[in-house]
């Protein structure tokens, strides 16, 4: 195993570690420093974020944060939480044009539940989605780990029969996701595609060099096909490639985007929205933070150096 994939697997196990967790959370300097990546807790951090970046030609997706919800109240509580970010940003006018959205995780709106937890997740998914309709905007679909893929697809055919414009979102670790890029990329499909932040197995994801090369290929699907790509990346590398292939393929600057994440590369974030592409920016916002915070720390070494030199500074 590649040292990279090592530190990668050991935060990821980090992420689910109750006492690390107590550990971070309680350090006075860690709320200072994840600042960086989570603008804070509540819906007027997450819409001022979204006013800012609007400031700068940026887009946004806003994420309220959770997952693997086993409680119905707070299933329910998080739909209510979306529904009050989007009457917000719309009250602000933050959603004309779609220039903000939200991301919705299934298993936070209550796809775990025992019985009827698909129905329970979908019915709280389409109450989001007709919100976000109201404030002239749309919904993303976030992928989770592979045991939920069929399941979250079968969601999004479902909502898209009322919404056609909510997102997908495909990870190019997995084997299959080549195939599916192939079957999302039609017309009025949007598709983000993300290298993907779950500990995998060998058996159904590839390891280490391959999943770049599994992102290019899927790429090429989504550029050539009829659909919306949206190239979340912070890649440099990736990041040109995706340029290079739509410049190929003769795509309109507004036939594409690129999305990266609240706070990682803002003057790349900053370049590629002055040059007149569109960017689109991820906001994670809420009390649950932590996970999150440990899947950005494993999917880049560098998010890594920079806690660890925040929090030496601060300390």
């Amino acid at each position: 195993m590649e040292a990279s994939d090592l530190l990668r697997n050991s935060l990821l196990h980090l992420a689910k570690s109750t006492r690390v967790r107590d550990f971070v959370e309680e350090a006075p300097v860690s709320r200072s420093v994840v600042r960086r990546f989570v603008p804070g807790a509540a819906t007027a951090d997450a819409v001022g974020a979204v006013g800012q970046l609007q400031v700068t030609q940026r887009m946004a997706t806003i994420d309220y944060l959770g997952e693997d919800t086993t409680d119905l109240g707070q299933a329910t509580h998080t739909r209510d939480a979306y529904l009050a970010l989007l009457s917000e940003l719309a009250r602000h006018r933050y959603t004309d044009d779609g220039r903000a959205e939200v991301s919705v995780k299934l298993s936070a709106l209550g796809q775990s539940l025992p019985g009827d937890g698909h129905r329970i997740a979908l019915d709280h998914a389409r109450a989001i989605c007709q919100a976000a309709a109201n404030a002239g905007t749309t919904v993303t679909l976030d992928m989770e780990d592979h045991t939920t893929t069929d399941s979250t697809l079968e969601s999004l055919r479902e909502l898209r029969q009322d919404f056609p414009a909510v997102g997908a979102v495909l990870q190019a670790y997995l084997h299959r996701t080549e195939a599916d890029c192939a079957d999302l990329a039609h017309a009025g499909s949007r598709v983000r595609l993300c290298k993907g932040a779950y500990k995998e197995p060998e058996t159904v994801a590839y390891q280490g060099a391959e999943v770049d090369r599994s992102y290019v290929r899927c790429l090429k699907v989504l550029m050539a096909g009829q659909g919306y790509p949206m190239v979340a990346s912070h890649d440099p590398r990736l990041v040109e490639i995706a340029g290079a292939l739509a410049a190929k393929r003769g795509r309109d600057p507004k036939s594409f985007e690129y999305q990266m994440l609240y706070g990682i590369r803002p003057e790349e974030q900053q370049r590629i929205a002055d040059r007149g592409d569109q960017m689109r920016v991820y906001i994670p916002y809420g009390e649950q933070w932590y996970g999150y915070l440990m899947r950005r720390m494993a999917e880049r070494p560098g998010n890594l150096m920079f806690f660890l030199r925040g929090v030496a500074t601060r300390g």
